[in-house]
């Protein structure tokens, strides 16, 4: 359900929300930090209609997007035609190991409870000391969306616990290097969260 409720709501959705960060000037700020640390071809996971994938483009990064949705990557694809979009699934993605320099998952998994999020894969993707900038609604809750972007949907967005989500990336291998937490803006319905996380680097480890 979910890929086909964004295939129905992409075109308003690239409407309605244009830019990256809408006047969000602390959501800039993190992926500005980000984008000095990140090395090498950047993935947007998740990307929608390629907002952040232009962004970390004009930030002077390689990046490109994946998403689920066959209606999100054609809007992507005619707002964005100099840069690069596929669709895959974030559980199960078609890139090869240790392919990025940094990953980007901005909201992507709000229809996925914290134990759900892929770390493993998000893991096995990047190279050893590759840094991930991760976005997502704080919180510990979950609730129904059936109306979005002025169309009938069928979705259920979940709040994640911050702590708890740092304990799963660790697990998977991340080291967490900054936290961001802000209060709600208007219509998002709840605090936001932004964690900065490297993938650990073994060979570093075992030389301290």
């Amino acid at each position: 359900m979910t890929r086909a409720s964004y295939d129905l709501v992409a075109a308003s959705y690239a409407q309605l929300i244009p830019d990256a960060h809408d006047g969000r000037p602390l959501d800039a700020a993190i992926m500005r930090a980000f984008a000095e640390l990140a090395d090498g071809p950047v993935c947007d996971i998740g990307c929608g209609t390629g907002r952040i994938t232009g962004h970390l483009h004009d930030l002077g990064l390689d990046a490109f997007g994946v998403d689920l949705s066959d209606g999100m990557l054609d809007q992507a694809r005619r707002r964005y035609p100099h840069l690069a979009f596929r669709q895959g699934d974030m559980t199960a993605l078609d890139l090869e190991d240790e392919s990025l320099g940094g990953a980007v998952v901005w909201y992507s998994t709000v229809h996925m409870a914290a134990h759900e999020v892929p770390w493993q894969e998000f893991h096995r993707v990047l190279r050893p000391g590759g840094h991930l900038l991760h976005a997502f609604k704080l919180g510990n809750r979950k609730g129904p969306l059936t109306r979005a972007y002025g169309h009938d949907v069928d979705l259920t967005v979940y709040w994640h616990d911050i702590d708890e989500t740092v304990a799963n990336a660790t697990a998977a291998g991340f080291n967490e290097v900054a936290r961001l937490q802000r209060r709600k803006g208007v219509d998002e319905g709840g605090p936001q969260a932004f964690l900065l996380m490297d993938k650990r680097n073994p060979a570093a480890g075992s030389a301290s």
